[in-house]
């Protein structure tokens, strides 16, 4: 989205251009390094500075003044066509009274402030041109040569980016690489003794003071502090899924900007808020630093991002799937279907297998699995534990390459009319077999009240299986039931289509 705005999916917004994210940090020991590279593995003692440890209740004014100057504003000119213009450029009207004359950020904002909203000049006889635009986030410095951190959408469709230091220094920089799927960004600048800070080398934990530094609409140095409020989070319109939340004051401006520890490490980069009202109300997410070094190594060396695929569509495993299944604990990610040319099927991954670790490593649902295949290098080789048939097995899968662009939407065909009486199931299901070829059957009503009613099952949706058992009659479908009870589980396994999109569903059946 564009950089200028705060990105926007219900009430969730991202701190984008202008929104400033650090985090909080208690107070204690080595927060900046100069005069080495980010990849150095030994630290020069004499160059690593040590304050006094302190307690929280003395304040953060040493922590703060110790990571500052690594703390950077990112000015960013961009250009958005015409047709994006609604994206939000034309609501990015701030007005800055109190900068004095001379200062960078009101040069900046006084130079884009007589742009015409519409990209265009007044002539409405004109075709409408590519609308220059203004946007302002936050970053940090990673190495002593000059490797700076932001967010994706804070310098997305940039033409210029600038990095202004906390003492107002300004250098131009250039986009290393940037990756959407964690709205992660590299840019370089000019340096061989620059200030940097450090990611944790131990992961953070919910309760832990976080110091936020950033930019927050356009002010600059701005602190903040709080605590690590919940981890893990999975926010809506991100694919990513694994957030720290914090409840220091982040704003527009923030993203792309540090959390810090109480020993002035990086434990995450401010990315989104949530927000009723677009201001800050005391939730505030951050990409976890664990997270943040594979990426921005990888964007360091490459320039792009490259993650496994395993090729699966898959599904998060309920309650009622678990029960279905015989499995104890309603965990890890169920396959609806496998890729006809991915690694999983040719290794013998099947629909209805439930992925409950991979490489040992426990599964809780689909997205973790996602994450967790992302984090694999292609052409690696995992091992997935796997929950068939009420057993569980071991299968070896080489991974390949996860392609980004989104495969192409077919239209699902429609359904041939039924050339039989529907009949009625003993689950509340009115079911007729599907002649279109597919095989199946077809749902003609639904009970209103009944179990199937009440797990989403609805009309013009398609049975396809029951417990891993196709069927296509009616007498299939009630049999494939009562050799469920037979087994003595109180749950089937019902594999569903809609709008040729298969998924499960745990089915309650009657005593």
């Amino acid at each position: 989205m564009r950089p200028s705005i705060m990105k926007r999916t219900s009430q969730w917004l991202g701190a984008s251009a202008l929104a400033l994210m650090i985090g909080i940090g208690g107070v204690s020991t080595a927060y900046v390094i100069t005069g080495q590279t980010a990849n150095a593995q030994v630290q020069n003692a004499a160059q690593i500075v040590v304050p006094q440890a302190v307690q929280p209740h003395a304040g953060f004014a040493d922590l703060v003044e110790a990571v500052k100057p690594a703390v950077v504003s990112i000015l960013v000119e961009a250009q958005e066509s015409p047709r994006n213009v609604q994206r939000g450029g034309g609501q990015f009207d701030f007005n800055f009274p109190d900068l004095p004359e001379g200062h960078p950020f009101r040069d900046f904002f006084d130079q884009f402030g007589q742009q015409n909203p519409r990209g265009g000049n007044d002539n409405s006889g004109e075709a409408p041109r590519p609308r220059q635009f203004m946007a302002a986030g936050s970053g940090f410095v990673i190495s002593a040569d000059g490797y700076v951190v932001t967010n994706n959408h804070v310098v997305e469709n940039a033409t210029k980016v600038t990095v202004v230091f906390d003492d107002g220094v300004e250098q131009e920089a250039t986009i290393v690489g940037t990756d959407e799927r964690t709205d992660l960004a590299v840019l370089k600048i000019e340096g061989t003794d620059l200030p940097f800070v450090k990611f944790e080398s131990e992961s953070s934990r919910v309760g832990d003071w976080v110091v936020a530094v950033g930019n927050p609409f356009g002010l600059g140095g701005t602190v903040t502090v709080g605590v690590i409020s919940g981890s893990g989070r999975n926010i809506g319109g991100s694919n990513y899924g694994d957030f720290l939340q914090i409840d220091a004051a982040v704003n527009t401006g923030n993203s792309g900007g540090p959390a810090f520890n109480t020993q002035g490490e990086v434990v995450g980069v401010n990315t989104a808020i949530y927000s009723p009202n677009g201001g800050n109300v005391g939730i505030a997410f951050a990409i976890p630093a664990a997270t943040v070094k594979g990426i921005v190594q990888q964007l360091i060396d490459d320039g792009s991002v490259t993650r496994g695929y395993l090729g699966v569509s898959i599904q998060d495993v309920t309650r009622d799937i678990a029960d279905g299944v015989g499995l104890a604990d309603a965990k890890g990610a169920i396959v609806r279907e496998p890729a006809s040319d991915g690694p999983a099927g040719a290794a013998g991954v099947k629909s209805g297998d439930i992925i409950t670790a991979v490489d040992g490593d426990p599964i809780d649902d689909a997205l973790d699995l996602s994450r967790t295949i992302a984090g694999k290098a292609p052409e690696s080789t995992v091992e997935l534990t796997i929950w068939r048939d009420g057993a569980e097995t071991k299968l070896s899968v080489k991974l390949q390459t996860l392609n980004e662009e989104a495969p192409a939407v077919e239209e699902p065909a429609q359904p041939t009319p039924p050339a039989e009486i529907p009949t009625k199931s003993s689950v509340g299901l009115t079911l007729v077999p599907n002649s279109d070829g597919t095989g199946g059957l077809l749902i003609q009503d639904v009970e209103e009240g009944s179990e199937a009613a009440k797990k989403g099952l609805a009309i013009g949706d398609a049975i396809l299986e029951v417990n891993n058992t196709a069927v296509s009659s009616l007498d299939e479908f009630e049999a494939a039931l009562d050799a469920v009870k037979a087994k003595g589980l109180n749950t089937a396994l019902v594999k569903a289509s809609r709008d040729g999109q298969a998924r499960f569903v745990g089915l309650p059946l009657s005593e």
